[in-house]
């Protein structure tokens, strides 16, 4: 958003605040005033229906603000980073892609209050993209692990990320207010200064605007074993605004507006400035940055109605931006500048009924993407190359429309069954890039659909919850998958891909849980059929001194793995959290010497997760214990990334965090970390860097 739009928006937003200052104010619904005696059931709305967590035949993680604002975590994926079935993974310190159940980047999906923020840039390997969201400004975060295609179309296999922003408090109070809060955090691990500040004013019950601004400087990393690892640093502006209007005393519409800016992130590995850890090679290129800046705008009108084939409503249309330039210097000293700008507008509806037991959710999605890519190449002599495309086609367009039904129905009692049914069309062009043989320009154009569905059975008793479902998954191609040209892997560089149709997943689950609320404990067991699967395949060429690799629809394979957690509520304030995670993954390719079977890149180690926190009045304190076992399960891309991943695998590693907060006043918080209490010299497997060694994070958060 240029600074004239800013201003613009502002402008609009001080105008609404005094016209609405003497608007009438309408009374808080039961609904929507939340009293102690809710205040531990947890709604959760990624489903596309506000209901409560243990009645939803997922299986789905919570994330609540009081935990995020007491973890402080650095990016959105790695406050996922202790959740079962999810390994996250740092190319750069900047960057982060959760693999949820072995898959990443498009075949996952993240929603921001129902809007999609996946794009079609994405790649099919782990991308930056999921950790450019203001933590801050979210109220709750929902991981539902596994498909869900039937409520929001392609790539959503693996899993959904979806996120709640805050609201202004227009429902919180009775009368006019102002309120706000500022938040700092500084750690040792990398010498870094995050400020967050945000004010809240309104009138209770017809209107609240809320804004934030957050600050984030990033030094060089402090590695256990290495020191300071250099050109790891970076700097992150975000910026956010909300205006919440009562329109009656059953209607609110939202008008919403971030922006985030990040500034030089580098991708250390591939540069001369990498450090090799357990026999990973050290990069040749000179430099390697990259800057972002997106944003997010939309206007959401949702309420309750009186009829039956619609008891609410909700209605939203928004735009986004997403800019990406790359400043890279190779050890040749070729200097490539290149780019690319997304701009997609998207409209979707959704809506909800009641016949007797039968629930039903139901709505549509419509989305329209403009992509434009540049480079330009400037040698050591001063000669300067304009090429066809940036990291993707120009002059590109993506639309995708969708209708989805989603149905729950009480059976009997305790038995619950749910279908959902979606219809998708996604149709695409891209004017211009450059052919896969000849290097010369040239153009494309082609369409897809699919249906998605999912069947699931539930039934709880006394405690005993067990659950089983099948669902069908998809993920059609997009602007990367055809078009991308540019490096990969370490050793490898992709060209476009010109004959490819969607992929489809078959999951099977079947989960068992009892709680009694003093403990609680339960299984999940899961397996997902890969049918047509887009692989990256060498083509036979060397491009650049680097093997040429382009996208099939070549192979075949399965995922499978089993979840587990152990909760026991031990007195005194005491609590005990523990999850563990098994998974494998199979990939069948063919090559010229017949199908080549291996395991499915960047596939999570076993890992185990042990949790015990005290709380008391208004302290708290927990020590969490990561255990992750060696990553040797490498496909044969996977042994070619020689600046990521050692020779062998990933070592493992046990990870110790100990933290704790207190109130030291009304509405003055401190909280204190001790990370890696073992300065253990580790990395998540796949990332370009370690983390931080033995390392402080300190924390104030004052709410006024």
């Amino acid at each position: 958003m240029s600074s004239h739009q800013r201003s613009h928006l502002l402008s609009l937003a001080v105008a609404a605040a005094h016209i609405f200052w003497v608007a009438p104010a309408y009374a808080i619904s039961d609904a929507e005033d939340v009293t102690a005696d809710d205040a531990d059931e947890i709604v959760v709305m990624g489903t596309r229906s506000e209901r409560e967590l243990d009645s939803e035949p997922y299986s789905i993680e919570v994330i609540s603000r009081q935990q995020l604002e007491r973890e402080l975590p650095r990016t959105v994926p790695e406050a996922l980073d202790t959740l079962p079935g999810v390994l996250v993974q740092k190319t750069a310190s900047g960057h982060g892609s959760p693999y949820i159940r072995g898959f990443t980047g498009n075949r996952t999906l993240m929603v921001i209050d129902g809007i999609r923020y996946n794009n079609a840039t994405y790649r099919d390997g782990a991308n930056e993209y999921f950790a450019q969201i203001d933590n801050f400004t979210l109220s709750q975060i929902e991981l539902i692990a596994g498909p869900s295609s039937a409520l929001y179309g392609s790539e959503a296999v693996g899993g959904t990320i979806s996120l709640a922003t805050q609201s202004s408090g227009i429902f919180d109070h009775n009368d006019r207010f102002i309120d706000g809060q500022q938040i700092l955090r500084v750690s040792t691990g990398d010498g870094s200064f995050v400020s967050r500040s945000a004010l809240n004013v309104g009138k209770g019950g017809s209107w609240g605007l809320r804004g934030g601004v957050t600050v984030r400087d990033y030094g060089n990393v402090r590695a256990a074993g290495f020191g300071e690892l250099l050109n790891t640093g970076y700097t992150e502006r975000a910026f956010d605004a909300r205006l919440d209007v009562a329109l009656s005393p059953r209607w609110t519409a939202t008008l919403a507006h971030q922006s985030l800016w990040q500034n030089d992130v580098p991708r250390t590995h591939s540069t001369i400035f990498s450090v090799p850890f357990a026999g990973t090679e050290v990069g040749t290129d000179l430099r390697r940055d990259k800057d972002h800046q997106r944003g997010l705008t939309y206007l959401k009108i949702n309420g309750d109605t009186d009829l039956d084939w619609m008891r609410s409503l909700d209605v939203t249309f928004s735009y986004q931006s997403r800019t990406e330039e790359e400043d890279r210097i190779r050890g040749d000293e070729l200097r490539i500048d290149e780019s690319f700008t997304s701009d997609l507008f998207a409209l979707n509806a959704v809506a909800s009924a009641e016949f007797g037991s039968v629930e039903l959710t139901y709505g549509f999605d419509l989305s329209h993407e403009l992509i434009d890519s540049a480079r330009t190449d400037t040698a050591s002599d001063g000669t300067v190359t304009v090429r066809l495309q940036g990291p993707v086609g120009t002059d590109a367009r993506y639309d995708q429309a969708g209708l989805f039904l989603r149905s729950i129905t009480n059976v009997a009692d305790g038995l619950t069954v749910e279908a959902g049914l979606r219809a998708s069309f996604v149709d695409t062009s891209i004017g211009q890039f450059a052919d896969p043989v000849t290097g010369g320009a040239r153009s494309f154009s082609d369409n897809w659909s699919d249906l998605s569905g999912s069947v699931r059975a539930l039934y709880r008793d006394q405690g005993h919850s067990l659950w089983a479902g099948y669902s069908r998954s998809f993920r059609a191609p997009n602007i990367a998958d055809i078009s991308r040209f540019g490096r990969s892997r370490s050793s490898e560089i992709e060209v476009a891909s010109l004959d490819l149709t969607p992929e489809r997943f078959d999951t099977f689950e079947l989960a068992y849980s009892y709680d009694n609320e003093q403990v609680a404990f339960g299984l999940t067991a899961y397996t997902t059929e890969l049918h047509d699967y887009i692989a990256t395949v060498p083509t036979g060429n060397i491009r650049e001194g680097l093997i040429e690799v382009a996208k099939r629809n070549a192979a075949s394979g399965r995922i499978s793995g089993v979840e587990a957690f152990f909760r026991a509520d031990l007195g005194s304030g005491f609590a005990f959290n523990s999850n563990a995670t098994w998974l494998r993954g199979r990939l069948t390719t063919p090559t010229v010497d017949g199908p080549l079977r291996e395991p499915i890149s960047r596939i999570q180690p076993i890992t185990g997760n042990f949790t015990l926190t005290w709380e008391r009045d208004d302290h708290w304190a927990l020590a969490e214990l990561t255990l992750t076992d060696r990553a040797d399960e490498l496909s044969s891309g996977d042994l070619l990334d020689v600046e990521r991943i050692p020779p062998g695998g990933t070592p493992g590693y046990a990870l110790l965090n100990i933290r704790g907060g207190t109130e030291i006043a009304d509405g003055v918080a401190l909280t204190l970390a001790l990370n890696n209490v073992f300065d253990e010299a580790y990395r998540a497997h796949g990332s370009g860097n370690n983390e931080p060694g033995r390392h402080l994070i300190a924390g104030m958060n004052v709410q006024f």
